[in-house]
């Protein structure tokens, strides 16, 4: 199935052309022009999804469960095609595509099932007690209700799983939320023919048209205009920490602030210690070279900072993993900026004082090779910028005197989204001192494995302190992440004709 986009925007339902257009640049195939997103365009979208609101927001939550569930059905109608432009977009292997729609439907499914349930409602009752003394207590009912339309930007790295009907629309949708989307520049014909399946199920379940809406990408004025439209009331975005934090500054200073759940990255450290290392230092070696390069290394959760004691064996760790991601070629990486962004991360690590090359290599344009660095705690602690995330394939190994200096090692790190523990049983008491400080600054902790798999689930939580999200009561993976998108409202005395399903 061949599929040709048509390069227009979605907007309640209609497919509208712009004034100008932007050109994408897919690692292969065919290029595509795409209207460019203007204001009139946003203000539109907004004014739609807030008319949508009002039905689609108190619809019954079958209808909505039905709704999520169509829009999978339809995402899978579509499969061949929605590989063949997304592997051409983004570079991505057809394998890792296929699995990425499976999650994205998945989620969907999920959501749909876990709204059913019904307990993502927190429903809550006092009842009334009209004799209690000294004053008599109303009756009080609680639950979560829909705040309204949100705002979702497509992440780069995620042209499915993260984007057009990826994770945050996936969320608000369920909580009732109608979205506007704005898709990335990166894999706009991508974005497209989701958001054809999206209005598929629109059609099919009588919801309005309003409820979605996708504006391309290609100018950041749009961006601007999304998160301040004054109908907007929350945002979910993945991205950079830059292009977040602007946004999230943009939703501070609104006459009518708005949350902004940003996941705005994380360098993931592992801290490996003495038993494991001595144990099974060359299987976590090895294993941290497959997790590195992955995806040539384009994850949020991909572990660039390995700490380890000094000593013979973290010598031997360093070879070993210098040896297997010597054997790594060459990946495409995202984009164009990706690409260059991640060379300039690697000249700031590799400038650094006291930073040793153990593996250098040589990647260009669009190319993305693996590079291995090794410095000492101290030297680590003395350089704030080696705590900033580099997005790609590029690894530090910190060595520490003792296990009070790993320590300090972990009290320096910023929010971070995971932080890894790699222990056997004779490491539990020095786990153990470490794990107060680990849970206070990442939003999952794991212990002997590899955080580059994020399941979708109940317990999951892909968020942290900042900088590695925005809100760190948040998460922006697993069904938790729909309460980003309610409220509590509390009902007094309210007849039951009045309350909410």
């Amino acid at each position: 199935m061949t599929f040709a986009p048509h390069g227009k925007h979605l907007i309640a339902g209609a497919w509208i052309a712009g004034d100008e257009t932007f050109t994408s640049e897919p690692a292969h195939g065919p290029s595509h022009d795409f209207a460019i997103g203007r204001i009139k365009d946003v203000d539109a979208a907004a004014q739609a999804a807030e008319e949508a609101f009002w039905s689609y927001g108190y619809c019954s939550r079958q209808k909505r469960a039905d709704f999520l569930n169509s829009i999978a059905d339809e995402i899978e109608a579509r499969a061949e095609a929605i590989t063949q432009i997304g592997s051409q977009e983004s570079g991505l292997p057809e394998a890792r595509l296929q699995g990425e729609r499976g999650r994205t439907t998945g989620q969907l499914r999920l959501f749909a099932d876990h709204i059913l349930k019904g307990d993502y409602l927190d429903q809550r009752h006092d009842q009334a007690q009209p004799d209690r003394q000294p004053m008599p207590r109303p009756d009080l009912k609680m639950m979560q209700r829909p705040i309204g339309p949100v705002a979702v930007f497509g992440a780069s790295n995620f042209p499915l799983a993260f984007s057009t009907a990826g994770g945050d629309t996936a969320a608000a949708l369920a909580a009732g939320c109608p979205v506007v989307v704005k898709g990335h520049s990166a894999h706009p014909g991508t974005g497209e023919i989701i958001a054809e399946a999206v209005q598929a199920a629109i059609a099919k379940f009588d919801v309005h048209p309003g409820t979605f809406s996708l504006i391309q990408g290609g100018n950041r004025q749009v961006g601007a205009a999304l998160v301040t439209h004054p109908l907007i009331k929350a945002v979910g975005f993945t991205g950079s920490l830059g292009g977040g934090r602007a946004l999230f500054d943009l939703c501070a200073a609104r006459p009518e602030p708005i949350p902004f759940f940003g996941e705005l990255g994380s360098i993931n450290p592992m801290f490996v210690f003495a038993g494991a290392l001595a144990n099974r230092g060359a299987e976590i070696a090895k294993g941290w070279a497959a997790s590195l390069t992955m995806g040539a290394g384009q994850f949020c959760t991909n572990p660039g900072v390995a700490v380890v004691l000094s000593s013979e064996l973290s010598e031997r760790f360093a070879e070993t993993t210098r040896a297997a991601l010597s054997e790594v070629p060459p990946q495409t990486m995202l984009t164009d900026g990706i690409a260059v962004a991640y060379r300039d991360g690697q000249q700031r690590v590799a400038g650094t004082r006291g930073m040793q090359e153990i593996l250098t290599s040589m990647c260009d344009q669009r190319n993305a090779t693996p590079y291995l660095f090794q410095t000492t705690a101290q030297n680590w602690l003395a350089n704030d910028t080696l705590g900033e995330e580099v997005f790609g394939p590029l690894g530090v190994i910190v060595t520490a005197e003792s296990e009070a200096e790993m320590q300090q090692v972990a009290l320096s790190l910023q929010g971070q989204l995971t932080c890894t523990l790699h222990m056997d049983a004779e490491d539990t008491d020095a786990a153990k001192t470490l794990m107060p400080v680990l849970e206070r600054k990442a939003g999952r902790v794991l212990a002997n494995g590899f955080p580059t798999g994020v399941e979708v689930s109940d317990t999951m939580v892909h968020g942290g302190p900042y900088p590695a999200s925005t809100n760190f009561g948040a998460t922006s993976v697993g069904t938790l992440s729909i309460r980003r998108f309610l409220r509590p409202v509390c009902y007094q005395n309210l007849p039951d004709a009045l309350l909410p399903e």
